[in-house]
């Protein structure tokens, strides 16, 4: 779990930065079309749809963007079809990395992909290397100064909760993908705060990273989560804090 939760950690001081260049929103908007196309523009009835206008809000993109990429989506308006694709391999120090793009472009994308593994010390594998080392779960953080492990376990675990992990300075509540929706309602009705909740890979085991491996590591994982095809990158890499400060 270390790996997927100092990486979040990661993303979230980065994201300010990204922001700023535009990046957060392309991937919104690009997610806000996929979602509506596949499951509908009604966010009550498409959860996905639902949880990705949750992340637009959070992150500021404006109510016109998301009304304009739920009508591409929908056919409503003239868009670009992206189309998912995830590509597996490994990174530095034999850790994996699990990457999920939407694309116009496969044959860009995966020519810029390769590069950027090749170029931080890492190659990109055939489809299934890694991803069995992959859980897809629902992951939602609550910071232990907005609750005690007792009321948390309560009200998630009677939702549908399988696991609460205790990380650092917060709470990981693990989910099944199909009782993520209930269990963030439980924490709602319980007035429990949370952090930014995904649907999201989790690494079964965690490679610990040193030295260079972990600062080339660390680049490549910047690299990738930079490219404008990529919407998110998973690892099962422990980077020691000390790496991670001084790099970011």
């Amino acid at each position: 779990m270390a790996g997927h939760s100092k990486w979040a950690n990661i993303k979230h001081k980065k994201g300010a930065e990204d922001a700023k260049r535009g990046k957060i929103f392309t991937k919104l908007v690009k997610e806000i079309i996929v979602a509506a196309r596949l499951g509908g523009g009604d966010p009550a009835a498409n959860p996905r749809l639902r949880l990705v206008i949750e992340k637009a809000k959070q992150n500021n993109l404006p109510k016109d963007n998301m009304e304009r990429a739920i009508k591409k989506g929908t056919g409503e308006l003239e868009g670009i079809n992206y189309e998912e694709t995830a590509y597996e391999g490994y990174g530095p120090g034999g850790a994996a990395v699990y990457v999920e793009s939407l694309s116009d472009n496969k044959n860009r994308t995966v020519a810029d992909v390769r590069h950027i593994f090749s170029k931080h010390g890492g190659n990109l594998g055939e489809n299934g290397c890694v991803s069995w080392m992959f859980d897809k779960k629902g992951w939602i953080p609550v910071s232990k100064s907005h609750s005690d492990e007792d009321n948390l376990m309560e009200a998630a675990l009677e939702a549908g909760a399988e696991d609460i992990r205790d990380e650092e300075d917060v709470f990981e509540v693990i989910t099944p993908p199909e009782a993520f929706e209930d269990v963030k309602a439980a924490l709602d009705a319980a007035e429990i705060p949370y952090g930014d909740a995904e649907i999201t890979m989790l690494p079964q085991t965690v490679v610990s990273l040193a030295g260079s491996d972990a600062e080339k590591m660390f680049k490549l994982m910047n690299a990738l989560d930079d490219n404008d095809d990529v919407q998110r990158v998973h690892t099962n890499a422990d980077i020691p804090e000390e790496v991670i400060n001084a790099m970011s």
